[in-house]
């Protein structure tokens, strides 16, 4: 019998060490934001706002945190799902507080260091503002700075971990929001395939050189390399929807801005369907079929997309299937189980 209390205990103890020894191996692992080597400078100005261990975490727990909804339900984390490329996969707009529905699909939260705006249409260019929009918003967390801030403020966790943070057990929202961008700074997916070939680590196969050929051809303009965007602005002739979401015209109340949308990043592309702003294209054959039949020739239509005079593009089925080989190579799986970016 005291054998085998004895034996519990020892197993006892070996998890509880393996525990450490992972803790340990994270903490020594740590080394705040790095830059790919494939990738070129960060947009966002570190300077202001250098990740640390401590502060990174304190983002974390709050990304996770339902404290930040008026009714305590809603965290970010609900809306943007890690092992989905931090977008809301099987919905097509966003479900908030309460499941009401917003107009727009949950854009990715990757490589954020790397973006010049916003949202689907730009209107916010500071990743430091940036959650305050679905805070406030009625539809997403629907509550307030000051409330969020005192809820956090009478909370028994909190406080240690803004004197853990920032040497002070105040807190501020200027602490709170360069925390959250701590975190999100820290979601850079750069380990795909296509990133292992152009860092002479891997290869294509025939078929994913073939499509990496064509989509140079076809799509590299407004899906740049490395990032697949070039963070501007199109028309791609999509028809208005129900809603009628006008799109960048509702930040600067241009005419020719009307139903632009901001170009969407293709990394992860396998798990962050539905497609395009509203989400109500649910797979990339369905997107495929847009560009090469569907196309609405639309009074500011994006000239990229228009071929001999007539909308859309000229793509055949055989390169169909080869640009998707291609596309596939830029799912990053690590990105997606990174136990660092996880609900602790």
């Amino acid at each position: 019998m005291y054998r085998k209390y004895l034996w519990v205990i020892v197993v006892l103890i070996a998890g509880v060490s393996a525990c450490n020894k992972e803790i340990t191996a994270e903490y020594e692992s740590f080394r705040g934001f790095v830059q790919p080597s494939n990738f070129p400078q960060p947009f966002y100005r570190f300077g202001n706002n250098a990740v640390t261990k401590e502060r990174f975490e304190l983002g974390r727990k709050l990304f996770y945190d339902p404290l930040l909804s008026s009714n305590n339900t809603i965290s970010c984390g609900s809306c943007h799902i890690q092992t989905s490329a931090f977008t809301h996969h099987g919905h097509a707009v966003s479900h908030g507080i309460f499941d009401r529905m917003g107009t727009r699909n949950s854009p990715p939260i990757m490589n954020l260091a790397w973006s010049t705006s916003l949202m689907w249409d730009g209107g916010i260019v500071d990743l430091d503002l940036q959650p305050i929009a679905p805070i406030t918003n009625h539809v997403e967390m629907d509550d307030s700075m000051p409330n969020v801030l005192n809820k956090l403020r009478n909370s028994s966790a909190y406080p240690a971990l803004f004197q853990k943070a920032y040497g002070s057990p105040e807190i501020t929202s200027t602490g709170f929001l360069k925390a959250l961008s701590q975190f999100m700074l820290m979601c850079v997916s750069s380990n795909s395939k296509y990133d292992s070939v152009m860092r002479n680590q891997a290869l294509f196969t025939a078929e994913e050189q073939e499509g990496y050929q064509l989509f140079r051809q076809k799509c590299n303009t407004c899906h740049t390399e490395p990032l697949f965007t070039d963070h501007s602005f199109r028309n791609n002739g999509l028809p208005p929807s129900m809603v009628d979401d006008p799109g960048r015209y509702l930040v600067t109340q241009k005419p020719e801005d009307r139903y632009k949308f901001k170009v969407p990043s293709l990394r992860n592309l396998s798990f962050t369907a539905p497609y395009m702003h509203d989400g109500r294209l649910f797979t990339l054959d369905a997107v495929f079929d847009h560009y090469t039949t569907q196309v609405q020739h639309t009074p500011n239509l994006d000239p990229l997309f228009l071929v001999n005079a007539q909308p859309g593009l000229a793509i055949s089925a055989a390169e169909r299937q080869k640009l998707i080989a291609f596309l596939k190579t830029l799912n990053d799986r690590s990105f997606l189980l990174d136990k660092l970016l996880s609900e602790q």
